[in-house]
């Protein structure tokens, strides 16, 4: 997911603490509070609406606008990994309780769970078809793969699954079959005139010339 995608994404679900996000999704979008925070106080040094304690009146305003849907990400985002929203609390235990979130968020996604489909389109382990992705498992060798009928290769002289013996495809070091029983077909002896063999003469004539 590219920055610009996270960005718009987040603030369509600003207030929805439904569903599931993707590490991608988290973090590009914490790096736009960060930048978004950045720019604020040096517009705030600019106006002079600057305070003592660091933060002036403009970050005030951004960082309270970004409040709910950096909550509603994050919640997603530990929805993805298979745990509660209920975690966030952590961010009240300073220091210990960051580290662990930390962790949480930068752990990749589950499979299918009861918050729903995983974010990156695959409910199984690899191998496994995804989800409206007919043959994206993988088949091993000599095995056809979901959905992919022939996919296997052929092993040492056998065909591959959906090929058909007979089709001319031999194995390792074997000549191509031909047809049925793997033999060429046989020419006929050549004969008659056209390979240099004179007509036979009229009756009552000496072949001789007698």
């Amino acid at each position: 997911m590219s920055f610009p995608d996270s960005v718009k994404i987040c603030f369509s679900k600003y207030a929805d603490f439904n569903g599931r996000a993707r590490r991608s999704e988290y973090w590009w979008w914490i790096l736009f509070t960060v930048l978004v925070g950045i720019v604020a106080s040096i517009i705030d040094a600019i106006l002079g609406t600057g305070n003592g304690s660091g933060s002036g009146l403009i970050q005030s305003i951004a960082n309270l606008a970004l409040l709910l849907p950096s909550l509603a990400v994050g919640a997603r985002r530990l929805h993805d990994t298979d745990r509660s929203a209920w975690w966030l609390l952590l961010w009240l235990a300073i220091c210990v309780g960051w580290i662990v979130l930390i962790i949480f968020f930068v752990q990749d996604s589950k499979g299918d769970n009861k918050y729903g489909p995983s974010p990156k389109g695959y409910g199984g382990g690899y191998g496994q078809p995804g989800y409206g992705q007919p043959g994206y498992g993988q088949g091993g060798y000599g095995q056809p793969g979901y959905g992919q009928p022939g996919y296997g290769q052929a092993g040492y002289g056998q065909p591959g699954y959906g090929q058909d013996p007979n089709d001319g495809q031999g194995g390792y070091g074997q000549p191509p079959g031909h047809g049925e029983g793997g033999q060429p077909p046989q020419a006929p002896p050549p004969s008659g005139p056209d390979y240099g063999e004179p007509p036979p003469p009229p009756p009552g004539q000496n072949p001789y010339g007698g």
